[in-house]
């Protein structure tokens, strides 16, 4: 198929984020029942913060990047204005100096409409894609730029002080190769366009036992809901990566200078394919579909801690894991990070320790700015 006349290398690296490497129709990994997707960039957890927790923060969600780990956790946040920044050189385990992925996100209460209003950018640089022709003859005329990208509103509010619901409409945009391209019989666009849409609540108790009052939350997203994205033709499309997370949040201690938090996030992948055939099911048929077989290995799980010192918050240390099946992917790491926070500024970074001899994802770092006035 088209594919295959892409730099190996680069396309790899973007189809690794689902932990599978594709092309055209063909696995290539440790695992023997990950299900490939399109745009999997849209899966990765923006946020150096939550990343220093092991990607958790379905339940915590108390900034702009709630929009992509529980836009419910918008509704909490009814006072001032944030611009939140996430920069990452991807994938830094794979060398290649040209693969980025950037996250920019705003968040503002509105008192007419009851709630929370963000906005969110998602851009994923894939970069300088190399051409050959069929008899593997370089044209560089035809290299060119490869990325995707996703552009998504948020609205949440509450409905009672210890609910809250929020919902996100996001439109997707993938390019992967020219608009022209022509390979045998097939013609192709070589760029995508789809549209999702999330589902989400938060439960905070403030009232109820000592022991959960204003400690415990819990959180759910159903994200990345909405129809296939297809580059060639419909036969050929694949599914959105829609996932369903379920997040746990406990505040252990908190007093005038310190806090720490406890974190714990459980997704998984709703996507469905025929066996024989490859075809997958509809968004709105995979929500149950996906269930089958042996569903407590296809869960990832991902547990994480944050301490803050100071008062008003000034120093931030994080820790955490990420935990897949080795027959759903097979990606374990440790994940370490710290932030610091002056006057309307934040700063955070990450980093993720793979367990595994060069994974991917080995010494990723993920750097944060915001701003809240």
């Amino acid at each position: 198929m088209f594919f295959k006349i892409l730099k190996m290398k680069t396309l790899c690296a973007l189809l690794v984020l689902s932990a599978t490497l594709i092309t055209d129709t063909k696995v290539f990994s440790q695992s023997t029942n990950a299900v490939t997707t399109g745009v999997p960039f849209l899966l990765i957890g923006p946020n150096s913060r939550f990343a220093g927790m092991g990607e958790t923060g379905t339940a915590i969600a108390d900034d702009a990047t709630a929009m992509h780990w529980n836009p419910s956790g918008l509704a909490y946040q009814q006072t001032g204005t944030e611009i939140n920044f996430t920069h990452s050189p991807w994938l830094a385990g794979l060398n290649i100096g040209d693969l980025f992925y950037d996250y920019v996100a705003g968040k503002k209460y509105i008192k007419s409409l009851n709630g929370t209003i963000g906005a969110s950018l998602t851009y994923l640089n894939i970069g300088e894609i190399i051409t050959t022709d069929e008899l593997g003859n370089r044209t560089p005329q035809r290299d060119y730029k490869a990325y995707e990208l996703a552009f998504a509103v948020a609205y949440a509010t509450k409905l009672s002080p210890d609910w809250g619901v929020g919902v996100t409409t996001r439109f997707i945009y993938s390019r992967l190769s020219p608009n022209d391209l022509t390979v045998g019989s097939e013609r192709g666009t070589g760029t995508a366009f789809s549209t999702s849409f999330d589902l989400s609540g938060l439960w905070r108790p403030s009232t109820g036992p000592n022991i959960i009052k204003n400690k415990l939350s819990i959180g759910m997203n159903l994200s990345n809901l909405g129809p296939k994205i297809s580059y060639v033709d419909a036969d050929q499309a694949d599914p959105l990566p829609t996932q369903l997370r379920l997040g746990f949040g406990y505040k252990i201690f908190e007093d005038v200078g310190n806090s720490l938090t406890l974190t714990a996030d459980f997704s998984k992948l709703l996507v469905k394919r025929d066996t024989a055939t490859g075809v997958a099911d509809n968004f709105y048929e995979a929500i149950f579909t996906s269930w089958g077989g042996d569903v407590l290995r296809s869960i990832q799980s991902s547990i994480g801690a944050e301490y803050w010192y100071g008062n008003p918050r000034l120093i931030a240390l994080r820790a955490g894991f990420f935990y897949e099946d080795p027959s759903y992917g097979n990606r374990k790491f440790i994940t370490l990070g710290a932030g610091l926070r002056y006057s309307l500024y934040g700063f955070d970074f990450s980093y993720i320790s793979a367990l595994e001899e060069n994974h991917p994802l080995a010494n990723t770092l993920r750097f944060g700015l915001s701003v809240n006035f």
